[in-house]
């Protein structure tokens, strides 16, 4: 899964987002206040202000915060002086009830759905302070009645927008979702073998465990590294890391469902099946194969081993501790027996095992 953006990325690049939505509201929002003014035989300069607010004001303010040495700082000052105009607007309409309280709210939304802490009171402010500049030009006069024209003007804007910024929340929730479920596989994987961390491996067993989940055999696969010092030493750490990342790949290749597989940490790896011990051993086998068949492509040729405890669930385990301990005894019987095998198991149980 992706990595999500860094959230001072995207206060960076708030004013790209913010540009559509922008032009698309301040051009809707145009529609009933041109009615307004177009009823009122409006004198020019009203026509003026009106086109400079809702047509040229968006494109105005996205070369002003891309321009910007601070774009995010700029972006700030261009959504507050939104709420400015619209506080013109607000007055050339003579205070026009519905496209007024429309375009007071669709403004103030616009600030709420940026997540920008404070920015809500002084755009408020703003949007008064717009009211009162524009008075003194337009004349204290009030009409709030809204003809026919001028509620059908006001539909697109209350339909469009409202749909707009419906569907950025909604991508917006989208995001967070995939980001949540990022931090979620990032807190619960090991990023060098793929595998759960100790701690989420633990937790899964540990629910397993529960005398209620207890439906069937469960056997745990206690993997260890020989002499993985010695890779360390002679090739170098990266190289290490690579055998790690090659033998996590082989784990998660051996897997059946339900297992849970995860890294203990340093050179230990618990898979447990669900299985009984019989058939959990041909797993066991490949898997140790399957590593000592692996091969690095470094001078000279890395040859690693595995191996590897077997414990079957028993009524007398009742943790992943008490699991871990039981697969540990024959992981160093396995060890003590030269490495490279399968604890607990002679030839001929092995044989038997791959058989079934």
């Amino acid at each position: 899964m992706q990595q999500p953006a860094h959230p001072a990325d995207i206060r960076l690049q708030l004013f790209r987002h913010v540009y559509g939505l922008r032009a698309l509201g301040m051009g809707l929002g145009g529609l009933p206040v041109a009615m307004v003014l177009l009823e009122r035989h409006a004198t020019w300069p009203a026509w003026a202000w009106i086109a400079l607010a809702c047509l040229a004001w968006p494109h105005i303010a996205y070369l002003l915060a891309r321009r910007s040495a601070r774009p995010d700082r700029a972006e700030m000052h261009n959504l507050l002086a939104d709420s400015f105009l619209a506080g013109t607007c607000v007055s050339l309409m003579h205070f026009n009830l519905l496209p007024a309280v429309l375009l007071v709210v669709v403004v103030t939304a616009d600030k709420l759905s940026t997540g920008i802490r404070g920015l809500l009171p002084r755009s408020l402010a703003l949007t008064m302070a717009g009211i009162a500049t524009a008075i003194p030009f337009t004349g204290l006069h009030v009409a709030l009645h809204s003809s026919m024209a001028v509620v059908l003007a006001c539909l697109p804007i209350l339909v469009i927008h409202s749909l707009v910024v419906s569907a950025i929340s909604y991508g917006l929730v989208r995001h967070v979702q995939r980001q949540n479920r990022w931090l979620r596989e990032t807190a619960h994987t090991d990023p060098l073998t793929g595998l759960h961390t100790r701690g989420h491996w633990e937790q899964l067993v540990q629910v397993a465990l529960a005398p209620a989940q207890r439906d069937g055999p469960a056997t745990l696969l206690l993997v260890d590294l020989d002499e993985f010092k010695a890779i360390n030493d002679t090739y170098g750490h990266t190289v290490g890391d690579d055998v790690l990342r090659t033998i996590g790949r082989i784990v998660n290749e051996c897997v059946v469902p339900d297992s849970i597989a995860g890294r203990l940490g340093g050179d230990e790896i618990a898979l447990v099946l669900p299985l009984d011990r019989a058939h959990a051993l041909p797993i066991a086998e490949r898997l140790r194969v399957e590593v000592e068949d692996m091969r690095l492509a470094v001078d000279p040729p890395v040859r690693c081993t595995v191996s590897i405890g077997v414990a079957e669930l028993t009524p007398q385990i009742v943790s992943s501790r008490d699991w871990i301990a039981a697969a540990d005894r024959t992981l160093y019987g396995a060890k003590h027996c030269g490495r490279n095998r399968v604890g607990g198991t002679d030839e001929d149980a092995l044989t038997r095992a791959t058989a079934v």
